[in-house]
C-alpha cells in the first residue's frame, strides 16, 4: 500500500485483487475480508469497501456461508475494466506528450510494431 499517493487506499487494494485474479492465484474462492486486512495490514473496513466494489461489477459474488467467490466471466471483466483504465487515463497524458513533442501516430504504430516483431 502506498500512503502518500492520491490513489485512494480501497483502489489499490481493487488493484491487488485484479493482479490476483489475473494471475491465477485467485481462481474460484477469494480470501475472506479478515485474511486479506491481515494480508495487506488494513483496516478490514477498507477491504469490505474494495469488496462492494467487486461485487458491483459483477467480479466477485457471496455464497452463503461459504465466503466469496470469482462469478463466471470474472477474468474478462477484469481485463475490461483495466482497459477501459488504460485508455481513458494513460492514452490522454500519451497523447498530451505526442503533441508536445510533435510525435505523430505513425511513428508511434511503427515502433510498435517492431517491438512486436521481437
Amino acid at each position: 500500500m502506498d500512503f502518500k499517493t492520491e490513489i485512494p487506499i480501497y483502489k489499490q487494494i481493487v488493484d491487488i485483487c485484479f493482479a490476483k485474479i489475473r494471475t491465477g492465484e485467485w481462481t474460484c474462492k477469494v480470501q475472506s475480508v479478515r485474511e486479506l486486512a491481515l494480508e495487506l495490514t488494513v483496516n478490514p473496513r477498507t477491504i469490505l469497501r474494495a469488496y462492494d466494489y467487486l461485487q458491483n461489477e459483477n467480479i466477485i459474488a457471496p455464497k452463503r456461508g461459504m465466503g466469496m467467490f470469482l462469478t463466471n466471466g470474472a477474468y474478462t471483466k477484469v481485463i475490461d475494466i483495466l482497459k477501459q483504465e488504460f485508455l481513458h487515463d494513460n492514452l490522454e497524458e500519451m497523447f498530451y506528450k505526442m503533441d508536445l513533442l510533435d510525435i505523430d501516430i505513425e511513428e508511434v504504430v511503427k515502433i510498435y510494431k517492431k517491438r512486436k516483431e521481437k
